[in-house]
């Protein structure tokens, strides 16, 4: 995703960060993927979607999943990968 701008202001003692963020880029290129990968039948490894990692941060923070945790990533990415809310960030539509 591409960061269009950041905004800074303070909240009492707290200094709020609001970050907007593009994801048009990341949208065309899982589009891109759908349209041009083929996914044969039997191979071991697959190309699920397409996510960045300013929005992978996101769903980490909101899942309170350290980056560390390679087990935790993966687990939050098939979550929401599989969910319909994030359906368009696919490009495979079998399970994983």
């Amino acid at each position: 995703m591409d960061k269009i701008k950041e905004k800074y202001w303070l909240d009492d003692d707290l200094l709020i960060i609001k970050k907007t963020h593009d994801a048009t880029p990341m949208l065309r290129d899982a589009q891109y993927a759908r349209e041009t990968t083929e996914h044969k039948f039997g191979s071991d490894y697959k190309h699920v979607g397409q996510v960045s990692t300013a929005l992978l941060a996101v769903w980490l923070k909101e899942a309170g999943v350290a980056w560390t945790d390679s087990e935790g990533i993966r687990d939050v990415l098939k979550k929401k990968l599989m969910s319909n809310e994030f359906s368009d960030l696919r490009n495979w539509e079998g399970s994983f």
